[in-house]
């Protein structure tokens, strides 16, 4: 990681090191050893030490391009670190509030109501995930986001296979398909929507975002559920 020198810190440096000092044991992800700061030439640097993993990314891009098989107590592990991760209590902000008030009316024509907050990795695609054992990885953004954001996520970054598609839809059914978890899915929406004009492989995922959005912003019943 480098920065101009005076400029490092903040979210993305942090995000690591107090990852790995809040987040219980519970959660698999390759450990934090060590890191190491330095600064030459007008810039400063971090190296962070991890333990090495074994099991490869599910995908080596974000977006999920082929069938993931996976096993049943792959996503019954999924399901237990994301349970562990929003019981953590942090100050950081995976997404802003601000950000959603403003930019998901301007994406989406839909002006989000009541949100529902919880800790959330933040940035769960299928290039952060590993399989068949699962472990997360990249815990620069994680932090505070919508209920359903990080679920969301993973839906969005699957729909051009839609068999991976729908299991996460069933998988997370209990909070995607509720008020709360709404606001999370417009969310996520959005910032793929905003993306795309600088990400390729967002700009890929754009039209099949907007064809989403045109069933998500019909009625939809439930109640908002505690928990993730």
């Amino acid at each position: 990681m480098s920065d101009p020198q005076g400029k490092s810190g903040g979210k993305l440096w942090e995000g690591p090191r107090e990852a790995e000092q809040a987040l219980p044991p519970a959660v698999p992800r390759p450990r934090l050893l060590g890191l190491c700061d330095w600064s030459a030439d007008g810039w400063d640097y971090r190296a962070e030490h991890y333990e090495f993993v074994t099991t490869p990314p599910v995908a080596k891009s974000p977006v999920l391009h082929s069938q993931a098989d996976l096993p049943d107590t792959w996503w019954q592990d999924l399901h237990r670190a994301l349970a562990h991760i929003a019981l953590v209590s942090t100050s950081r902000q995976a997404v802003r509030e601000q950000y959603i008030r403003r930019r998901v009316p301007e994406f989406t024509g839909v002006t989000p109501g009541e949100i529902t907050w919880t800790t959330a990795h933040g940035d769960l695609h299928w290039a952060n995930l590993t399989g068949p054992a699962l472990a997360l990885l990249d815990w620069e953004g994680w932090g505070t986001a919508p209920l359903g954001y990080d679920a969301a996520n993973l839906y969005l970054h699957s729909l051009p296979v839609p068999d991976v598609a729908e299991r996460i839809r069933k998988e997370f059914a209990h909070v995607l398909d509720t008020p709360a978890g709404r606001i999370g899915e417009l969310t996520a929406c959005t910032e793929i929507l905003q993306a795309a004009a600088r990400v390729p492989f967002y700009a890929e995922l754009a039209d099949g975002v907007r064809h989403y959005l045109g069933r998500l912003k019909g009625p939809r019943s439930g109640s908002a559920p505690s928990g993730w």
